[in-house]
């Protein structure tokens, strides 16, 4: 019996028995910046004011200005870089260094994927984890290729990921569906 090439052994085999990828923004990292200025400024005007004169002022700026960092800081980190993780029982999606928020859906309440060539941030409001009635729940980490998931209970679900079609292909085999991905 002759080896296969591994074009053959490709077309024959199915996806990869756990399919991972992931998608990143670098802008983000321009937010988390100015958000680690701001804790910065509070900080700095906590250490090194006379605290003489217009205290609950100067509380105020303080607390402002620390509690603005760190939402900044969160918000943007949170959102840098999404992975997503598919293996033969369950679609795993987190986001950020410390993997949160993420989401588990089981394929079993996947109804059907399909393959989106230009998600944008502007379609859902911004960078981040989305929700919108009309078009259901998103991970949204930069503009481009995305998964779109057909849920059971009639919501989607969609996210920005690098090789979004192999993705598509991949939940699909695992379905038992098939079809054209784009």
């Amino acid at each position: 019996m002759r080896d296969q090439a591994p074009e053959e052994r490709a077309a024959t085999d199915g996806p990869p028995d756990v399919w991972t990828g992931r998608a990143t923004n670098r802008v983000q990292w321009l937010l988390a910046c100015a958000g680690a200025a701001c804790m910065a400024l509070g900080i700095e005007l906590a250490v090194d004011s006379m605290w003489t004169s217009g205290v609950a002022a100067l509380a105020m700026s303080v607390v402002g200005c620390i509690a603005v960092g760190l939402l900044m800081l969160f918000g943007t980190l949170a959102f840098v870089h999404v992975a997503v993780k598919v293996d033969k029982d369950s679609l795993e999606v987190r986001c950020g260094h410390l993997g949160l928020p993420r989401r588990h859906i089981p394929l079993s309440h996947v109804v059907d994927a399909d393959f989106a060539p230009a998600v944008t941030p502007r379609q859902w409001g911004g960078w981040g984890y989305r929700w919108r009635p009309e078009k259901g729940t998103a991970v949204v980490v930069r503009r481009g290729e995305g998964l779109v998931l057909r849920l059971g209970d009639g919501h989607d679900f969609t996210v920005t990921v690098d090789d979004a079609e192999s993705a598509v292909r991949a939940i699909r085999h695992r379905l038992g569906l098939r079809g054209n991905t784009a």
